[in-house]
């Protein structure tokens, strides 16, 4: 039989839901589970949490929007991480994490040989987070580490704390896809982040949108664009107070560069990622993410394939 996913949002988890959710794991019959926003009790967590240990085909792991809601789920998470070899996608996107639980993972994480995508957005993370996190963005040719990362919308981190990430971005041969969204960052910060994407060989999505830029950034970016070959290939600046022509020009700048790239028949070489990150729906004067309700919260059952783009590259 080949893997399956599952997906369930926004529900409780009966009890023989959460048996059989064990009993693929166990039999290594699901490729992606995800229990976005899920109810659950502490006990069948830890169930979830022993099956996963061991399963050897699960790749993509989604427990976004509060399913880690606890120091004692984090430990049995971490737990888990420490035994299973295969996830490659973990997406923790509005658990509160805070700096101390993501210490209690951070062993696991760094430790995980497959790990190649996180998301940490709106897990109320502080600078000590990001130097954790930084361990996880090794320097070049030290040892496989994530190519794609989202912080979104964890305010409390400082310029301090971004300019630690944006020089592990620099040194990382890795990293493609970093989200930004949604944190107070302001034009000190992003002129570091434009260092790191110049001096970055990899970095081909970078998403600042809300995050407080000014014109003063764009044109530093559109600088940093126009005189600099960078892997860039998409910049997201919605929500700053940037004028549309500003960018306009920096987008021009970039599709010219990928223009260029499919020419010299560069192009057909990228693997298109599938992402589980919650989408980018935050509310205007709100500490908080607003996510849409998915229409349906039925267990949903696919055959293998979903998820294959993301694989497709650590598998080869």
């Amino acid at each position: 039989m080949l893997p399956s996913s599952i997906q369930i949002s926004g529900e409780p988890l009966s009890g023989a839901e959460v048996r059989d959710i064990c009993r693929g794991l166990r039999d290594n019959a699901v490729r992606l589970l995800s229990l976005r926003g899920c109810r659950l009790c502490d006990r069948d967590f830890g169930r979830i949490c022993r099956a996963l240990a061991g399963a050897t085909s699960l790749a993509q792991l989604n427990l976004n929007l509060g399913v880690v809601s606890s120091p004692s789920r984090i430990k049995q998470l971490a737990e888990a991480l420490r035994t299973n070899r295969s996830i490659q996608s973990l997406f923790l996107h509005g658990s509160p994490l805070t700096d101390a639980g993501l210490a209690l993972l951070n062993p696991a994480l760094a430790l995980h040989p497959a790990l190649v995508a996180l998301d940490l957005g709106d897990c109320m993370l502080g600078d000590e987070a990001i130097n954790l996190i930084c361990g996880l963005l090794p320097p070049d040719g030290a040892k496989s580490g994530l190519k794609e990362l989202t912080l979104s919308a964890n305010p409390g981190i400082t310029p301090k704390g971004w300019s630690r990430l944006a020089i592990a971005v620099a040194h990382s041969s890795q990293v493609r896809v970093l989200n930004l969204d949604y944190n107070p960052l302001g034009d000190h910060v992003a002129g570091m982040l434009a260092v790191a994407v110049a001096s970055s060989r990899t970095l081909e999505v970078l998403d600042l949108e809300g995050t407080g830029l000014t014109n003063q950034s764009a044109q530093t970016l559109l600088d940093m664009v126009e005189n600099y070959p960078t892997a860039l290939r998409s910049l997201v600046l919605a929500e700053n107070s940037i004028s549309p022509e500003l960018q306009q020009q920096i987008c021009d700048l970039l599709s010219e560069g990928e223009e260029e790239e499919e020419v010299a028949g560069g192009a057909g070489d990228t693997q298109e990622w599938e992402r589980g990150r919650e989408p980018a729906a935050h509310q205007r004067g709100s500490g908080s993410w607003m996510c849409p309700s998915d229409p349906s919260s039925q267990m949903v059952l696919m055959t293998s394939g979903l998820g294959d783009s993301l694989l497709a590259e650590t598998e080869m």
